[in-house]
């Protein structure tokens, strides 16, 4: 009867706009002044407790997302504000933050504790409809099949009312009101291909428009020619910077990726991200996710170490064609470079170090999961994308010279390359020395202090290649490059980046003319 239980809970949240309490700790109140606010306007709330404590605090989390559910951390706040006394009103300011919904929670002495119900709020927009990008490319079509694509999650600022008309391209495409592509092309629309223009119109009359691309393959032949395929660390969901997720869409769109490997997504991200750009997608506990361009056909239990899922695995269908996908977050802590440049620590002891980080027994678990896959990766390809919280032992050798050692046997890049995987990226950059591909990290050019390396505070940040695309099978790696949005400013002063993660992404274009 636990589906009962569920309906319960949720027509509950559905009436009230209440969150009923994890435990019987909740014993104060909260309330907000009205349940849905314009971006930028601040959020009004109201709140008691039998308990108070100078560090009693209101927090504002992405709904679902990274609130403390349970009473225990999951990602950080939003926006936050204390609240000391034992009764009063306080504010949360909404700037910079995705129209939406949101929920508050108050919670006791700078911990997870509630002291009251959470309650949920909406942020609205009062800007008009704009596409997140004014340009962009959806999936193939294939010739004399029948194709559908999505673009109403594409609209960003006042989407009361909204609905989608075309506004002039191919004859064969029809766009309804939701904002759905559908249509059949002809083989005439293979040789002439022509933008789509789409038009969005809400309920005061305000519209935005966008360029759209839709390449159409002949019968017969590969639907993705070039397949890209991208591992994307969000940084805690792109809460760290101010518009994230319509930032993420953007870069998204604009880089042309089909399927895409999520770490740091929170229990909402890969859903949101998948859903606005309307694919398909599959998302691992609250921090691992994939989503495609092209339909998931499978999808694998996570491989986790304790409570924590550290890879996931997915199959993704591209025409007639299938390609296993395989995406990892690693353990991060002790870190090796650091090891390394500030603890000048011997080769042993990195390894020893690796094996109690996690990541060494975390890598040798996965390949065991994947050996399945890789014995028939003659016939299906597979990826595996991640952040590995680890260098490269292709990187660190006799000519980079890095921190002083000729070579380090990183286990995390030596046991995947044991297995039969290739990391893309040094396949189509084999000079470690002239084309590092660094990935962490753009914003940390200073080392921040912490992981039992407090001296070396101030000093430069290690710059590493952590992030991943291997593959095995019959693909022909075409290009592969580390990519940021605009030039992103160091902590503390990153809010405003057109780039939001503290990673690097690194995206591998794939010829698939071997399959």
């Amino acid at each position: 009867m636990r589906w009962l239980k569920s309906l319960g809970i949720a027509m509950i949240v559905l009436m009230t706009g209440v969150v009923p309490a994890a435990a019987s700790s909740a014993d104060g109140t909260l309330t907000i002044a009205t349940p849905a606010v314009r971006g930028g306007e601040p959020i009004k709330v109201s709140y008691s407790t039998p308990r108070p404590h100078p560090a009693n605090w209101l927090g504002l989390y992405a709904d679902p997302g990274d609130g403390p559910v349970d009473q225990k951390f999951v990602g950080p706040s939003l926006r936050w504000a204390y609240i000391t006394a034992g009764s009063g009103e306080a504010t949360l300011p909404t700037g910079g933050l995705e129209p939406g919904d949101y929920i508050v929670f108050a919670l006791a002495q700078d911990g997870y504790q509630w002291l009251a119900e959470p309650v949920k709020v909406r942020i609205t927009s009062a800007a008009p409809p704009h596409f997140v990008a004014d340009a962009f490319d959806l999936r193939n079509a294939r010739a004399l099949s029948a194709y559908e694509a999505k673009v109403g999650g594409l609209v960003r600022g006042d989407t009361d009312g909204l609905t989608f008309r075309k506004a002039g391209g191919p004859h064969w495409v029809n766009v309804s009101a939701d904002g759905t592509v559908t249509g059949t092309p002809g083989m005439r629309d293979v040789v002439r291909p022509a933008p789509l223009r789409v038009e969005a119109r809400n309920a005061r009359g305000e519209t935005g428009t966008a360029t759209i691309g839709i390449e159409v393959r002949p019968p017969g032949e590969s639907l993705v020619p070039d397949l890209r395929t991208m591992s994307f660390n969000l940084w805690h969901s792109g809460s760290q910077v101010t518009g994230g997720r319509e930032k993420e869409l953007r870069f998204l769109l604009q880089s042309d990726v089909d399927v895409v490997g999520l770490q740091e997504t929170s229990a909402a991200s890969t859903r949101e991200l998948a859903e606005s750009l309307g694919w398909d997608y599959h998302q691992s506990g609250t921090d691992l996710g994939v989503i495609s361009r092209y339909p998931i056909t499978e999808r694998k239990a996570p491989v986790a170490d304790g409570p924590l899922s550290v890879a996931t695995r997915v199959r993704v269908k591209i025409g007639e064609r299938q390609v296993v996908v395989w995406n990892v977050h690693l353990g991060y802590n002790p870190y090796g470079p650091y090891d390394a440049c500030f603890g000048k620590l011997t080769q042993d002891r990195l390894m020893a170090n690796e094996e109690r980080s996690g990541r060494t027994p975390q890598i040798k678990a996965i390949l065991r999961e994947m050996h399945p896959d890789l014995a028939k990766a003659s016939r299906t390809p597979v990826l595996l994308t991640g952040d590995f919280n680890a260098p490269s032992h292709l990187d660190w050798t006799k000519a980079t010279h890095r921190c002083g050692y000729t070579a380090v046997p990183w286990p995390t890049s030596v046991l995947p390359a044991q297995a039969g995987l290739l990391d893309s990226y040094r396949v189509a950059n084999p000079n470690p020395v002239t084309e590092p591909g660094i990935t962490w990290s753009p914003i940390y050019p200073v080392f921040t202090g912490g992981y039992g390396h407090d001296s070396h505070k101030g000093e430069p940040e290690p710059q590493d290649r952590i992030d991943f695309v291997y593959y095995a099978g019959p693909l022909r790696v075409t290009e592969s490059k580390t990519l940021v949005e605009g030039t992103p400013t160091a902590v503390p002063n990153h809010r405003d980046n057109l780039w939001t993660s503290d990673h690097a992404a690194v995206m591998t274009t794939f010829s698939t003319s071997l399959l």
